[in-house]
């Protein structure tokens, strides 16, 4: 097989830059549709000599299948809840729901991947390939843009100091379409010709298509986008100290409550933002050595799929801890999958002595919560409403 594909390269003529020329246009997107070009590639970089490409799927991708089964049917279970219940029909939750599905589509995406993998990679057309592996890319640029534009939304909330107004919507639906327009972006630059179908030198050895220089852009993004959260969030929690410190010269006793507050929403953000560096930077780091190397000189990067399966961990665990650290999704998840199994006739839930379902959603509680969102800062003299519950009122613990 190797031996075909080198003789294809021997008589494929080297591709010329485009010009106006409709010949060479339409010769150019042949390339797309090329049989053999997609095993030259992977030919050069040496994986055709790696077995995953010789037999069907192996145990450890249909482990990665199962584990997308799941990030499916979690993120689903979460979008479901969300839109059922107009509670959360508000521009944060909005923003909270367009990561999940995100999140959702990259359990397709990541599926997709596997099914067309092994075997099938050397069926598909150049085409099909930037199509497949495209859609992970989308998927994953929409997450990271999702949390950038989660952290945009609370920031602005926070230096305004005012709650959400009808009018805040159209910023939240500008931020869900910026994000997805810039994502799919990203995803099709490869498919528009940033790639090194005429430049087997300069091809990723992780993703023989794609070229290094492309995939030094995509980790550059993504690192400087998780930079921009951070240092959001950092701002942030430094608005929040410094109302808490302003607010416990007239109300001591509430000074200690609203400290608690802040302490959980330092911690969910840190959990939030843990959870995906831990999950990401390990393929970050491999795509980072892919750039650096030479062709067939790490043998780590014939390990891709092992990292990208740590990565999509990511998409599984955020559910998760939506679910552990608010009880506002608990109540809702709850409501939608175990409303006769758990909960009893005047509304309240069976604990059966499990610490995660101590909530309930007596008519008493849940007045209780919503006054529990009306908090004030005192500021120059005034009180004027405090975001500090809205800007992260699905993560907090009441």
């Amino acid at each position: 097989m190797a031996a075909s594909y080198a003789a294809y390269a021997a008589a494929s003529p080297t591709m010329t830059p485009i010009t106006s020329s409709s010949s060479e246009i339409c010769q150019f997107f042949e390339k797309y549709q090329s049989p053999y070009l997609l095993g030259l590639h992977y030919n050069y970089t040496g994986k055709l000599n790696q077995d995953r490409y010789k037999d069907g799927l192996k145990p450890v991708a249909i482990a990665f299948l199962l584990i997308c089964l799941l990030i499916v049917l979690e993120n689903g279970v979460v979008l479901v809840a969300i839109w059922k219940n107009k509670k959360f029909h508000i521009p944060m939750y909005y923003l909270l729901g367009n990561l999940t599905l995100s999140d959702l589509l990259a359990g397709i995406a990541y599926s997709i991947n596997i099914v067309m993998s092994g075997p099938n990679t050397l069926k598909l057309t150049p085409l099909l390939w930037f199509l497949r592996e495209g859609g992970v890319f989308i998927t994953l640029a929409a997450s990271v843009i999702s949390l950038l534009a989660i952290a945009i939304e609370r920031h602005v909330t926070m230096v305004k100091r005012k709650p959400y107004q009808g009018a805040k919507s159209s910023r939240m639906f500008a931020l869900i379409g910026v994000s997805w327009a810039l994502s799919v972006l990203i995803g099709v630059l490869p498919l528009m010709g940033w790639n090194c179908m005429s430049s087997l030198d300069q091809c990723s050895t992780v993703l023989p298509l794609y070229s290094k220089s492309y995939i030094l852009f995509c980790v550059s993004v993504f690192t400087a986008v998780l930079m921009a959260i951070v240092v959001l969030y950092a701002h942030i929690f430094c608005i929040v100290k410094s109302n808490t410190q302003r607010l416990g010269t007239l109300q001591r006793k509430g000074l200690a409550r609203r400290s608690q507050k802040y302490m959980a929403l330092l911690k969910t953000v840190t959990i939030v933002l843990g959870v995906f560096i831990a999950c990401w930077l390990p393929l970050f780091v491999l795509l980072l050595l892919d750039f650096v190397c030479k062709v067939k000189t790490c043998n780590i990067l014939f390990k891709a799929d092992y990292f990208l399966g740590v990565a999509m961990i990511n998409s599984l665990i955020n559910p998760i801890i939506y679910t552990l650290t608010s009880k506002d999704i608990r109540r809702a998840i709850l409501r939608l999958l175990c409303r006769r199994c758990l909960m009893t006739k005047d509304g309240q839930v069976n604990k059966f002595g499990i610490p995660f379902l101590e909530c309930s959603f007596s008519k008493t509680e849940v007045a209780s919560h919503r006054l529990d969102g009306l908090e004030t800062t005192i500021s120059s003299g005034n009180a004027t409403p405090s975001p500090i519950r809205t800007i992260y009122p699905k993560l907090f613990k009441s």
